[in-house]
């Protein structure tokens, strides 16, 4: 039906009901005398009554709106319309032929004709919801859902679900909700059963048959979000959720985007709280170089250092591909920003000196690295050659350039190293810290752990294996580990670089270690599948390099506290100049020899370096099967010191 064809389709049903309802009025105001209260009032009041209505119809644009989503403001619109038309018709006819008309003729009129016109617009509605939910009972392939949350959010949620053309990707038929609000249990939203409480999530899991729970509560917290997700992953069912408000208030997604639980929200870790103005006085107006800016570190160290609106942000990397995407996504977002992109390799000391000589930066973020601890384990020359002595070659770049300030992305396998890449990250604090004792530049390392979702994490993995339906491979049952989010650690990290003052580590606050085997259960579950069950979990061994725990500070580390509550500063002893470099140059000396004992010249310029055997694994692992009887101690050491602090 076109759009003319509808408009005078639903005027003519309007002046129907109008005109029936003015008979009916007078009837029920007048009862046998009607017909003579009617004439002449009856005549001018009605039709003025048909013509006003319509007009205030017409202007409203209710006859423009789509009735099947119509809600209490199109109800709201069509009372205001008619009530104004009314009441304008009534003065009229007043004015024209005396007050001998009731008053009371108004409310009576009102009533019929909210009833009629009310009752012609709701009624598609009323229809297409009805078929809608035999619709959802008829079709199988509609995924069974619980709805948690029966707020604002959890109600358009249920509606949204019950359309036949539902907006979501996977159909659901909502079949019960929870909700903590007493007053609503055992109440109907859209004819949807609010059924228990949070806790009665598993029994309404098994009771209901339910194969996905939708978490509708966006203005949740990360701390608050935890145990509720706790709860569903102890079911059965398929946890999805509503973004959270901070990202629906920032357009990143929108109310009807479901997704699957972000694993980071089992860390339950609240959003960090910036000092801003400190930051944006080293970044703003600055020429910024980030090493490293295709990877997951340096790629989310140049989004956020975009809000502060430097004068130029150097993008150095040497994969050219990872550098063209993180390239796009800042032209597209910073239209108006200076980008520099420099496919460049930190190993080539002659580059890295032109390339400071051309845009002389001010501050520098080195976070190009080999991370892969096994990888490094069977390349140790080229870890030294990167780890080593590409941080060298960009420190002292920096610091012939007189740089600002120099801050170099560490890691906590830095601390009493047990593999190649952990003792290049150590060799390379050292050196920097030794810098900065003779340099302007204020040097600086941020030392953290894991972070969830950059390249090699364990999450990736786990999925994988798991949509393959496993099994899910953990290398060890006492396996431990710290974990941040990506934009997280990048936040502190860039904090701290505000609080250089020169040869500090500092050390972020990682929250609560996680055992690895816990984190792979969790997903699985997050999946709808039981661990053991329907995803084996299978122990494949420690591989060469690898520690049962991470440790953030080594025993001479003393710790501080800074004006963040999540970073700290450990202030390693900085070993002489002299010795430092002679130590370097004989490294230097061995890297292109066959069979380079690299190890054992590391180990001479950290003494705690723990070479592995000649198995290749390192002696902490036997050294630690004692954990059983002092696992929090070797976990959580450094905590007990930063808490004494604060």
């Amino acid at each position: 039906m076109n759009k003319a064809k509808r408009l005078l389709v639903l005027m003519s049903l309007d002046a129907a009901v109008v005109s029936s309802s003015i008979v009916l009025a007078f009837y029920l105001q007048y009862g046998s005398e009607w017909k003579e209260q009617f004439m002449p009032h009856g005549m001018l009041f009605g039709g003025l009554t048909v013509v006003f209505s319509l007009a205030s119809l017409y202007i409203g644009k209710l006859y423009h709106r789509v009735w099947q989503y119509a809600s209490v403001g199109e109800l709201y619109s069509i009372v205001k319309a008619l009530c104004t038309s009314v009441l304008i018709a009534f003065c009229v006819t007043w004015l024209c032929l005396g007050g001998n008309m009731s008053v009371g003729i108004i409310f009576t009129l009102l009533e019929t004709m909210l009833l009629g016109i009310g009752a012609i617009r709701f009624i598609r509605r009323l229809i297409q919801v009805r078929a809608g939910r035999e619709h959802s009972k008829m079709k199988s392939e509609r995924t069974r859902t619980l709805v948690v949350g029966a707020g604002s959010c959890g109600s358009l949620i249920t509606r949204e679900m019950l359309k036949q053309k539902s907006t979501f990707l996977e159909p659901m038929e909502p079949i019960c909700i929870v909700d903590d609000d007493i007053s609503k249990l055992h109440c109907e939203i859209h004819g949807v059963l609010v059924a228990g409480m949070l806790r009665d999530i598993p029994q309404l899991v098994k009771e209901y048959n339910v194969e996905v729970i939708v978490i509708a509560i966006p203005s949740l917290s990360m701390s608050q979000l935890k145990p509720i997700v706790d709860i569903c992953i102890e079911t059965k069912a398929r946890v999805r959720m509503i973004p959270l408000l901070n990202d629906l208030i920032q357009g990143k997604v929108t109310i009807n985007k479901i997704s699957d639980v972000d694993i980071e929200v089992l860390l339950g870790r609240e959003q960090i709280r910036l000092d801003m103005g400190h930051i944006s006085t080293y970044l703003h107006e600055k020429t910024v170089l980030v090493t490293g800016a295709g990877g997951s570190i340096g790629s989310e160290l140049c989004r956020q250092i975009a809000h502060f609106e430097p004068h130029a942000l150097l993008l150095l990397g040497q994969g050219e591909n990872s550098i063209y995407v993180i390239e796009r996504e800042l032209r597209s977002k910073y239209p108006r920003l200076k980008l520099e992109t420099i496919i460049a390799d930190v190993k080539d000391a002659a580059r890295i000196d032109r390339i400071f000589a051309t845009y002389e930066p001010q501050v520098v973020f080195h976070a190009a690295a080999h991370k892969h601890v096994p990888l490094m384990e069977r390349n140790p020359t080229e870890a030294v050659k990167n780890n080593l002595f590409g941080t060298i070659h960009v420190a002292l770049a920096a610091h012939r350039y007189g740089a600002d300030r120099f801050v170099f992305i560490s890691s906590d396998k830095a601390v009493n190293p047990t593999s190649v890449m952990g003792a290049t990250k150590r060799a390379a604090e050292m050196y920097i810290q030794s810098l900065s004792k003779q340099s302007s530049t204020v040097f600086a390392a941020v030392r953290f752990g894991n972070v969830l979702g950059s390249r090699g994490s364990v999450i990736p993995l786990f999925k994988e294996q798991i949509q393959s339906g496993g099994p899910v491979t953990v290398t060890h049952p006492d396996m431990i580990r710290y974990f941040m989010t990506i934009p997280e650690a990048v936040q502190l990290v860039m904090q701290a670089g505000a609080f250089a003052e020169g040869g500090e580590v500092f050390v972020l606050d990682m929250g609560e270690p996680v055992k690895i085997v816990d984190l792979a259960r969790a997903v699985i579950r997050l999946s709808g599948y039981e661990p053991e069950v329907d995803i084996p979990i299978v122990f494949t061994g420690i591989r060469p390099g690898e520690k049962l725990f991470e440790e953030m500070l080594t025993v001479e580390e003393g710790l501080n506290v800074t004006k963040h509550s999540r970073i700290f500063v450990g202030r390693p002893p900085i070993v002489p100049q002299q010795v430092l470099e002679e130590e370097v140059i004989a490294i230097k000396d061995i890297l292109n020899e066959e069979n380079p004992p690299i190890r054992e010249a590391l180990q001479r310029l950290i003494p705690t370096y723990m070479l592995p055997n000649e198995d290749g694994y390192t002696n902490q692992v036997a050294a630690t099967m004692c954990m059983e009887q002092d696992e929090k101690k070797a976990v959580v050491d450094w905590r007990e010191k930063k808490l004494s602090l604060v």
